[in-house]
Order: C-alpha cells, then sequence, then structure tokens
C-alpha cells in the first residue's frame, strides 16, 4: 500500500476514534440514566429497553473496536 492510502487509512482511524468517544459516551448517560432508576423501574419496559440499549451498543463498541483494529494491521503491519 502506498503512502497516500495509508495516510488516508489513518485519518479514517481518526475519525472511527472519535465516533467511538461520542458512541461511548452516549452508553455510559443511559447507563447513568438507568443505574439512577428506581430498581422497580428498572424491571418496567422501559428499564428493559434501556438495558437492551446499552448491550446493543456495547456489541456496537465492540464491533468498532475490531474494525479499527483491522485497519490499523492494513494501515501499520
Amino acid at each position: 500500500m502506498n503512502r497516500r492510502r495509508r495516510k488516508e487509512l489513518e485519518k479514517a482511524l481518526l475519525l472511527l476514534g472519535e465516533a467511538r468517544d461520542i458512541i461511548e459516551s452516549v452508553r455510559d448517560d443511559e447507563q447513568d440514566a438507568y443505574d439512577n432508576m428506581p430498581e422497580s423501574f428498572q424491571y418496567s419496559d422501559r428499564g428493559e429497553a434501556m438495558s437492551e440499549y446499552i448491550d446493543t451498543i456495547e456489541d456496537a463498541l465492540s464491533s468498532i473496536d475490531d474494525f479499527s483494529e483491522s485497519l490499523s494491521d492494513i494501515a501499520f503491519g
């Protein structure tokens, strides 16, 4: 891979890192909101939906990490 394409991948990795930070912040905010709910509300439909959102966001973060690692291997490996 030539230098220009590696630079493009580096730029993409930086943007992915920024997106990951935003998504992680949203996950943390949602987790805090869930944790601050009374326990009886955590078992309500809304609480269960929030818990599912948190799990889905964590899965997405894991996918971003895997994708970033693959791109990093190409760009720097």
